[in-house]
């Protein structure tokens, strides 16, 4: 999927990754770009961070919503706008 929530109101990106999130629950296998880092690190396994064309950072999901670097880059805190790829 790519960019299933790019300008789409708050209600309908919650549907969105509500139903993500019940495919996945069933054994789907999915591929997700996403620029809404936080929605892709709860519904992902794993992720990948990109910048510039290239692989930053990767590993298991929880753990980099949790890594300080992603979240000042991407959850909130500030820092320069990336595209997030998560599976």
């Amino acid at each position: 999927l790519d960019e299933p929530s790019l300008g789409l109101a708050p209600l309908i990106t919650r549907e969105i990754f509500r139903i993500i999130t019940q495919l996945r629950s069933r054994g789907v296998s999915i591929l997700l770009v996403e620029q809404n880092a936080r929605a892709a690190l709860q519904v992902a396994d794993y992720a990948y961070v990109l910048e510039t064309g290239g692989v930053a950072m990767e590993g298991p999901a929880s753990e980099l919503a949790g890594d300080r670097r992603v979240i000042d880059a991407y959850l909130g805190v500030g820092g320069k706008h990336q595209e997030m790829l998560a599976t």
